[in-house]
């Protein structure tokens, strides 16, 4: 996930390396730590439209700390045993004035942990944007770097982007970075197989023109072709417009069978099914995780579900379905903590991030930022909330589980409100469940 900044890769890259330059003094073995204090920290848009999805993803992690009672035993600088306490760093990439995550403060905030010789993970980004940014910072300073939401595959997988991915993010020659969410090739493949089975033959395809949504968006329509299905077109919306109603008149036009949004809840899912319903086309709409957040629903509005069908897919489970490996320690330890079950799906992955900080540390067996890259890189075979999973060679999960969504109505507290079903898992060919299952 998800929306970016819309920057070239060089304008990225070359505020990045802004970052580093004005730290190039730093030496890590110069600086101090606090004995016996690791510092973990998150940066995100705690701010703006996203602080629903990111206050989940929070408290997911907040929760894998709060399991081992914020702190570890690890060896001390001696090779002795000592108990380690664990602070945590909630940081906030976005501003009040831009209402999402900036470039400044995201290179401030790796720059914090970065400075900081007691931060040991870093958990982020939410953005693949901000990724972009604070990933050479963080490469350079040799921190774990945790995402629960990124999935822009050019981050780690050569041939997705610029000839430079994912190298220039790599300035030391090693990999520190690692997540624990498919990335968008393996989602859009999915999306168009499950297409596909509900019988849409006909596709026309709308991208918010971000790396996140065009990407996903192209990867889609590149597949549909593949497998026989017919791509009218491919357009790209402006975000910052207000409404899309003569677009919607043009595509009703075409007769096409489904539309195809890559984009989020944040550059106007949730007003293109609005526009969708009011020119009377009513014909699905199918989205990609970016707009699975209570957000999309609240843009839209509840009565647009009633004239349309959304589809979403999710990397992942939803919570009712998290009921095999660790789902369901995580959500009785969840609504133990917290009193009720996660808001959004994502919280989920904060808590692995979590899981997967304590472990690495702990394979580390020392507070030391170099011990705990390599171990966090080598983490096989972890037990998830979904699945059972590895980091590859990339430092992506292999991870396939993922879930086809609906907007439907449900019964909370007496009234009749929308939300998101889960009507299938999905899989690179036909589903393994049927929608409505």
């Amino acid at each position: 996930m998800r929306w970016t900044a819309h920057l070239p890769l060089a304008s990225l890259v070359l505020f990045a390396g802004i970052g580093v330059a004005s730290l190039v003094t730093f030496k890590q073995q110069d600086a101090v730590g606090t004995p016996n204090l690791i510092k973990i920290a998150s940066s995100m848009p705690r701010s703006g439209s996203a602080r629903g999805q990111t206050e989940s993803i929070v408290m997911g992690i907040k929760l894998a700390l709060h399991e081992i009672n914020y702190q570890i035993e690890l060896l001390d600088d001696t090779g002795k045993p000592a108990t380690f306490r664990i602070e945590y760093l909630d940081l906030d990439d976005a501003t009040a004035a831009a209402g999402d995550w900036t470039i400044e403060q995201e290179i401030t905030n790796a720059n914090l942990a970065r400075n900081d010789p007691d931060v040991m993970v870093y958990i982020g980004t939410y953005n693949s944007g901000a990724a972009k940014v604070s990933m050479p910072v963080l490469n350079k300073a040799g921190i774990l770097m945790v995402s629960p939401a990124n999935t822009t595959p050019q981050l780690t997988k050569p041939n997705f982007g610029d000839l430079h991915e994912p190298g220039c993010y790599q300035p030391s020659g090693k990999l520190n970075y690692v997540r624990v969410v498919p990335t968008d090739d393996v989602q859009a493949d999915y999306s168009v197989y499950w297409a596909k089975d509900l019988g849409m033959k006909r596709i026309f395809i709308l991208d918010d023109n971000s790396m996140y949504g065009k990407g996903i968006a192209d990867r889609f329509n590149v597949t549909a072709k593949q497998i026989g299905l017919t791509v009218i077109d491919q357009q790209s919306i402006d975000p910052k417009q207000q409404e899309f109603t003569p677009l919607m008149q043009a595509i009703k036009l075409k007769n096409p069978d489904m539309i195809y949004f890559g984009g989020t809840s944040q550059t106007k899912g949730g007003q293109l099914c609005k526009d969708m319903v009011s020119v009377g086309l009513k014909i699905p709409m199918m989205g990609p995780d970016g707009c699975m957040e209570e957000a999309f629903i609240t843009s839209a509005g509840d009565s647009t579900f009633k004239d349309m069908t959304f589809y979403v897919t999710f990397g992942g489970m939803p919570v009712e379905k998290l009921t095999e490996h660790r789902g369901p320690e995580f959500l009785a330890n969840f609504t133990a903590l917290y009193g009720k079950l996660p808001k959004e799906a994502y919280a989920a992955y904060g808590y692995e991030c979590g899981q997967v900080a304590i472990e690495a540390m702990r394979k580390a067996n020392k507070k030391d930022r170099e011990a705990i890259r390599v171990a966090g890189l080598s983490i096989k075979n972890f037990r998830g909330t979904a699945s059972i999973w590895s980091f590859d060679a990339n430092g992506d999960t292999d991870s396939k589980a993922m879930s086809g969504n609906v907007v439907a109505p449900k019964i909370v507290d007496g009234k009749e409100v929308m939300d998101f079903k889960f009507v299938a898992k999905l899989q690179r060919g036909a589903t393994a469940k049927g929608p409505g299952s």
